[in-house]
């Protein structure tokens, strides 16, 4: 432990300060379940009004271990659900209108690293256009941006500091306040789905209440960009069946040389019941589980920590429980009617 006193002070300073005082966006291991949480534009994309929650307690055990909590909703508005009109015998028909084509969402967060700890929210809008169908089900193509703006504070009295008398501790501001936006594209089928997304897009060139600076020097500090590659395949094996590999590819502007990258793969029984493993290189052996239960989702995670630190937590936990609404045939009839 008197290792790991030493040690983590270094790994949180190099996150937020060095020349630039970059930060870093969490990481989720269940990037499936709720693809909105690291791409706008998947915001209504399946036509549902999602609410979910996600939460995740990293290297469990360990003093100051990072920890995420997030909640989100989204939707797709429509113009309306369904046209109805009488015929002579007084028989309804039901007509859909065409697709509502906008999506929105939006979520709060609270994200936690050691001695930092980002609070906020975040607003996205999405716009979907049809293309062509796949096996009789319409192509969507989509274009997301979101506002997001987060408090971030930083506890210079956290016991993990040796030294309390660091010059740039003691001359950085505790909390300041960041608005950036995010952006995303996605092409999603029936069978298959990419996506692409950019992060904090302004660099946190614009904060408030910054007034840091060392040696009477105003200190400039900026926020990392991250790049976001997604995909995913479905192969039907059977009528009940589904085996799905896919891929998430993470980088950003100071890390770009060392790419990350999930690399998963999950089966489905009827839909209703999933398994599977993700490998996240140089990090985690990732064993996901999940059920579906009428309009309830419930998701499970465990992280084999693959470094040294696994040898003083217990792993990494990450829970997630979605509710779906809008799952009647007739209200969404509309998506098949592009």
């Amino acid at each position: 432990m008197r290792y790991l006193r030493s040690v983590l002070p270094a790994i949180v300073l190099s996150f937020i300060f060095g020349a630039a005082f970059a930060q870093t966006e969490p990481t989720y291991s269940q990037y499936i379940m709720n693809g909105f949480l690291i791409n706008p534009s998947f915001a209504g994309r399946d036509g549902y009004t999602t609410v979910n929650l996600t939460v995740r307690e990293q290297w469990v055990g360990l003093s100051g271990a990072p920890s995420t909590y997030a909640a989100s909703f989204q939707t797709r508005i429509l113009k309306n659900s369904f046209i109805s009109k009488s015929t002579a015998v007084r028989k309804k028909i039901i007509k859909p209108t065409k697709g509502g084509k906008v999506g929105l969402g939006g979520y709060i967060f609270n994200d936690n690293n050691g001695i930092m700890k980002r609070t906020g929210f975040l607003l996205a809008y999405s716009y979907h256009i049809p293309m062509g169908r796949t096996g009789g089900i319409p192509n969507d193509l989509s274009f997301g941006l979101a506002l997001k703006a987060y408090q971030f504070y930083v506890n210079t009295d956290h016991p993990i500091l040796d030294n309390s008398y660091d010059p740039v501790l003691n001359s950085y501001d505790q909390t300041k306040y960041y608005p950036d936006f995010n952006f995303g594209a996605s092409f999603t089928t029936s069978k298959y789905y990419v996506g692409f997304a950019m992060t904090n897009m302004l660099r946190g060139s614009l904060v408030f209440a910054d007034t840091s600076s060392i040696n009477g020097i105003k200190t400039k500090g900026r926020e990392l960009g991250g790049y976001y590659l997604t995909g995913g395949y479905k192969f039907p094996l059977s009528p009940d069946w589904i085996f799905e590999p896919s891929a998430f590819i993470k980088a950003s502007d100071m890390f770009f040389t060392s790419v990350q990258m999930d690399l998963t793969a999950r089966m489905y029984y009827k839909e209703d019941y999933w398994a599977g493993f993700s490998y996240r290189t140089n990090d985690a052996i990732v064993a996901l589980m999940g059920l579906k239960y009428e309009r309830f989702y419930f998701s499970y995670a465990f992280d084999f920590t693959l470094t040294d630190i696994r040898k003083q937590s217990f792993g990494t936990h990450e829970f997630s429980v979605a509710v779906k609404f809008g799952e009647s045939a007739r209200r969404y009839r509309w998506i098949n009617a592009y």
